[in-house]
């Protein structure tokens, strides 16, 4: 294997270096302060220094910083044996992702897809960064050659979308898809106020966490995976058909569906598809038929097979659910404390509210007649109890 253009001294450590060679510390000794897994320097580099045919601008560090390192080192993550300063892009990325995910599983957040789009974005952005650094490309804003700065004098890095707009980002491209989506969510959420979206974003969501995996073991090693920091989630309920529907239905903020249709339009069909845009399972109560297997919640199948179509078939399949005709909506509503209530009051919400549009799960239509499910009587109580007057 060639040795990536990345693997290189930092000034800091060049200094540090020469402090050594300065306190008459043998060179392969010096090497071994500073190679390890995820960068391997060559002994040519230390001689160089020594030598002064490289870095004779950096300044020998003092003593105190050199007592400093020494005290520190390694100064390594014991999980991973990343190197905490030298390594510290790829250890914000695997720490952001974590927050993220951990943030999205927490009990009693309720707007959890805002803050974990904004986390993993940056989580996204750190992991380039390592990557077009290790490779040699300078992932810097510059105008007419000049690096451009931030008003304090710092150097201005690129932003997620250049990242993965470069000519040499090792993404595919379902993966930039997905990260282009959550990165245009993340515009309407930072200019505008939303509501609950978690739902309606978590085949989204899914894709970037396994895709964010996928890709820190390919692009850095397998030793630098998630999945033993990240357990799989627990819960405490089931779904019922009136839950499913409310999955199904729930209401997005027209800034946020106007956003996500207008990405949708952008792709192809099989663009949509492709799970490294959006990832969605299936959940199955499971009776395994050996009791050696019976403790197994997940099972995984293979796509195309006569399993995965079958599951297919029945994804989030309900049960003969009750179906109600509309005269039958408005007498429960009255029955229970609203006799003001009647069928002009039913139809005018049905119409603000688009109820019969079958994608947000309130009914059905049965040979050409329009059946309400429960759920829909229980939107018209929750409207009701809000206050909910006729126009």
């Amino acid at each position: 294997m060639a040795r990536r253009p990345g693997y290189k001294l930092e000034k800091w450590e060049v200094a540090i270096v020469k402090a050594m060679l300065a306190h008459k510390y043998f060179q392969q000794d010096v090497l071994a302060y500073f190679s390890r897994p995820t960068r391997s320097i060559n002994p040519a580099r230390i001689v160089a220094i020594r030598d002064g045919t490289k870095h004779k601008g950096v300044k020998a560090a003092s003593d105190a910083e050199l007592d400093n390192f020494l005290n520190a080192w390694p100064n390594i993550d014991s999980n991973t044996g990343l190197h905490l300063q030298g390594d510290e892009l790829l250890v914000k990325a695997r720490e952001a992702m974590i927050a993220a995910v951990h943030t999205f599983n927490s009990a009693g957040l309720y707007f959890r897809a805002e803050l974990f789009i904004v986390t993993s974005v940056i989580a996204w952005t750190y992991l380039l960064h390592a990557y077009y650094k290790r490779e040699g490309i300078d992932y810097r804003h510059n105008k007419n050659g000049v690096v451009d700065q931030t008003p304090s004098g710092a150097d201005r890095y690129w932003e997620l979308g250049k990242c993965l707009a470069h000519g040499g980002c090792p993404l595919e491209q379902g993966v930039i898809n997905n990260l282009n989506f959550l990165t245009e969510i993340r515009h309407e959420i930072e200019h505008r106020s939303t509501n609950r979206i978690d739902d309606a974003l978590s085949a989204k969501l899914q894709a970037c966490c396994i895709n964010f995996n996928d890709a820190i073991k390919t692009l850095f090693g397998k030793e630098f995976a998630l999945e033993k920091r990240l357990p799989i989630a627990l819960q405490f309920v089931t779904f019922d058909g009136v839950q499913r529907a409310s999955l199904i239905g729930a209401e997005l903020p027209r800034h946020i569906a106007t956003a996500m249709d207008n990405f949708h339009n952008g792709l192809s069909e099989d663009e949509q598809k492709d799970p490294k845009f959006r990832y969605r399972v299936a959940f199955v109560p499971k009776v395994s038929g050996k009791a050696s297997k019976a403790d197994l919640a997940i099972e995984f199948i293979k796509p195309g097979s006569p399993k995965a179509e079958a599951v297919d078939r029945v994804l989030i399949k309900d049960g003969e659910r009750p179906k109600f005709r509309p005269t039958e909506i408005v007498t429960k509503v009255r029955e229970v404390g609203f006799p003001a209530f009647n069928m002009h009051d039913h139809t005018q919400l049905a119409r603000q509210l688009d109820a019969r549009n079958t994608g947000k799960g309130y009914g059905v239509t049965v040979a050409k007649t329009w059946y309400w499910y429960e759920h829909w009587f229980e939107k018209i109580m929750e409207k009701l109890a809000e206050g909910w007057s006729r126009p």
